[in-house]
């Protein structure tokens, strides 16, 4: 992906069981646009109901953009995608940008 601070970026999309897309690593500008293409065919061929954020390390608002793309999405597809476990920056990114209500219920942090 990119490097940062000397480090390689990477972001993993995984689908952990049939109701859940989980997002792994770094969800930043450098990231993000691999993690929407791969998690939007993932929703496209799949039923996901839950996109699960435990597993991201660091997010910006790039990571936020793509999160609501991810939404997005699966509302087109006729799915409601709870987001689950926000890191806490990341909510504070979505409060900030009042951008919290578009997943209203789920931005609490889990």
């Amino acid at each position: 992906m990119s490097r940062s601070h000397g480090q390689l970026e990477t972001v993993t999309v995984a689908q952990p069981d049939r109701d859940t897309l989980a997002l792994r690593g770094a969800l930043t500008f450098a990231t993000a646009a691999h993690a929407l293409a791969e998690g939007g065919r993932a929703l496209a061929a799949g039923a996901q109901t839950q996109l699960d954020l435990a597993g991201l390390t660091r997010a910006d608002s790039a990571g936020l953009a793509c999160v609501l793309a991810l939404a997005a999405a699966a509302h087109r597809a006729g799915r409601h995608l709870q987001v689950r476990h926000w890191p806490e920056g990341l909510h504070a990114l979505a409060a900030v940008c009042d951008v919290a209500p578009l997943l209203e219920s789920t931005t609490a942090p889990a």
